[in-house]
């Protein structure tokens, strides 16, 4: 069964409370989706580690539930 915008959003709200998150439903079936999240956990993280973050989020859903991930993440900038 697809993951939900609102069920993957939960999720990432959940590990990073702080975040500014951005979903887009890439093909409207509810597996494919691109995620864009702003966090200050990310902060000094390169990116695989930042990605490993949040799939380590997603509890063992990727690849189920969830199909496929497009991300981008980052930590906040100053000012």
């Amino acid at each position: 069964m697809p993951m939900s915008a609102e069920a993957l959003r939960a999720h990432l709200v959940e590990a990073f409370p702080d975040a500014e998150i951005e979903i887009i439903d890439l093909a409207g079936d509810g597996d494919h989706y691109r995620a864009r999240i702003v966090s200050a956990a990310f902060a000094g993280a390169p990116r695989v580690k930042q990605h490993q973050m949040v799939y380590a989020a997603l509890k063992g859903r990727m690849g189920g539930e969830l199909h496929a991930l497009a991300l981008e993440t980052s930590a906040p900038t100053g000012g």
